[in-house]
Formats: structure tokens, C-alpha cells, sequence
């Protein structure tokens, strides 16, 4: 692999077919979504990625069943407070940051939320976005009310000033898109960041997704020539 993206977004999807496919209860398909999470930020990161943006739980997603909501919101809660995965952040140098509309999440969500980032601010090896209550129009549009609340005039916006305040402000555009689970669509995530990404989809439901499926994705990453809309 001759080329390494700087910046992968996941779409970790199929965790729910998972579980409904092996008999069990959904949340049992987010709960091992979540750990093969976990194993996907180190294995980018020992192959020299820099900066992984998952998608958690979509704007849409708070139309789903009440009871996987809360469950949901309660997985977020256990994973994000976990003493031995808190640990692992900081033994690889992982930064965490939640993206999305925090507002919106149960309060002790937000503290807890509020307590990771804090605590792994400095961490240089790799940045983890985690997009939790996150849409790309959403983001599109909570920039475009930051920009006309500070009276910027219309002359003075252009494409960078809108990247300014993104939930992304300051990180590069993802290189790579990856999205396991076989559906082969954005469903409105990171629309504007993800351009001129280059998207690579996966038959395998997220559960399944192996050290082997990343390294098939970033070899025919290597092999793709970038144009950048040219």
C-alpha cells in the first residue's frame, strides 16, 4: 500500500441484520459493533492513519423504537465511562471527540461525553470523531446560522469560511469513505466534507469486519487515481 488516506470515515452499518440473523436482540449487534469499533481505530492507526470519523447514531436514528433509543443512549453511556477502554485511549493515543448535536442527548450523556474529550485532548497518535445525533445537512446547516448570528457579509463567505465551522473546523476532508453492511449510499453523512472522497463499500455487516477487509480497502484505495472533480 504505496498511499495511506490521512483521513478514513466509517459507516459502521448492519450491526441490527447481524444480530436478527444469529436469532439474538439488536442491541446485542450494536454492542459487538462497537468493540470491532474499538479494534478498527487501532489497526488504522498501526497503519498510519490519522483521523477516524464513525457514525454512531444519526439526526434520523431518533426515529427508531423508543426502547433502542435508550439502549442506545445507555451503550454510549457504558463504552464512553469504561475504565479499560478510557485506559486503551490513552495507551495509543487516542483523542476523542464527539460530534453532533450534543444538546439533544440525555445530560449525564453530556457530562460524560464532556469528561473523554477533556481527558484526551492532548493524544497525537490518532483523532477519533464520534458522530452521535449527526446529519450532513445538519451540519451544513448549523454552520450556515453560526455564520449569518456573527453577520459575515456574503461577500466575505467562501467554501473554507463555511469548513471553519463545520463539527470537522480544522481537520482535512476524509480521503476514504468505508461502508460495510452492503447498502451503498451516504445517508446524509458528512455531504460536504466527503466531496471528493473516495468511497469503498463492503458486503460484510459491520460484526464481521476484519483486520483483512481494511487492508482490502486501502489496497484498492492505492490503486484509484484521485481527480478531485477534474
Amino acid at each position: 500500500m504505496s498511499k495511506i488516506p490521512k483521513h478514513i470515515v466509517l459507516f459502521p452499518d448492519g450491526n441490527r441484520r447481524w444480530a436478527r440473523e444469529r436469532g439474538l436482540p439488536t442491541i446485542k449487534g450494536h454492542w459487538q459493533g462497537f468493540e470491532n469499533l474499538k479494534r478498527f481505530c487501532t489497526w488504522c492507526k498501526e497503519r498510519g492513519v490519522k483521523i477516524g470519523t464513525a457514525f454512531g447514531f444519526s439526526t434520523e436514528n431518533w426515529k427508531r423504537p423508543e426502547a433502542e433509543i435508550k439502549y442506545l443512549m445507555e451503550l454510549f453511556k457504558k463504552v464512553l465511562s469504561d475504565k479499560n477502554y478510557i485506559q486503551q485511549l490513552y495507551q495509543e493515543g487516542i483523542r476523542l471527540k464527539v460530534i453532533g448535536q450534543k444538546e439533544r442527548l440525555p445530560a449525564s450523556l453530556q457530562k460524560i461525553i464532556e469528561k473523554v474529550e477533556n481527558s484526551t485532548k492532548d493524544n497525537k497518535s490518532f483523532h477519533l470523531n464520534l458522530a452521535v445525533s449527526y446529519g450532513g445537512r445538519w451540519d451544513v446547516l448549523q454552520a450556515v446560522k453560526q455564520i449569518v448570528a456573527k453577520k459575515i457579509s456574503a461577500q466575505q463567505i467562501t467554501e473554507e469560511l463555511i469548513g471553519g465551522y463545520l463539527s470537522t473546523a480544522g481537520l482535512p476532508d476524509p480521503d476514504l469513505i468505508i461502508r460495510a453492511g452492503g447498502e451503498k449510499r451516504l445517508s446524509n453523512f458528512v455531504l460536504w466534507q466527503g466531496a471528493y472522497s473516495e468511497l469503498y463499500f463492503s458486503p460484510k455487516y459491520w460484526p464481521d469486519f476484519t483486520e483483512k477487509d481494511l487492508d482490502e480497502a486501502l489496497v484498492e484505495y492505492t490503486n484509484r487515481q484521485r481527480k478531485f472533480g477534474t
